[in-house]
């Protein structure tokens, strides 16, 4: 089965934007030790820079320097048999590691 990851941007104000990204899973990795290896490399288990990872960017239109900021966060991995659809044509185990790249503070 293939990963569906799931993730969200919060403005300052907490609107939020949702966003998901399938990945290939050619090695069968459950979602939910891709859940586990993913919370060892974000920030505080939760937080990423979606450019640094190879996302697109959930921003709302009016960004705010002075109060928003380039953190999107992680919200769920889960099983899909949907087609992977990652613009780079990544797997899982590829994303993983441009997660651990987009962690780094």
């Amino acid at each position: 089965m293939n990963i569906r990851f799931e993730y969200l941007y919060r403005d300052a104000g907490n609107f939020k934007n949702w966003g998901e990204i399938v990945f290939s899973n050619p090695r069968d990795i459950t979602a939910d030790l891709v859940a586990s290896m993913a919370e060892k490399v974000l920030i505080d288990q939760t937080y990423f820079v979606a450019a640094k990872a190879g996302l697109p960017n959930l921003h709302f239109a009016e960004y705010n320097e002075l109060l928003d900021h380039g953190w999107h966060e992680a919200s769920t991995f889960e099983p899909t048999n949907e087609a992977p659809n990652d613009q780079q044509h990544r797997s899982i185990e590829q994303f993983m590691e441009s997660l651990r790249y987009a962690s780094v503070i």
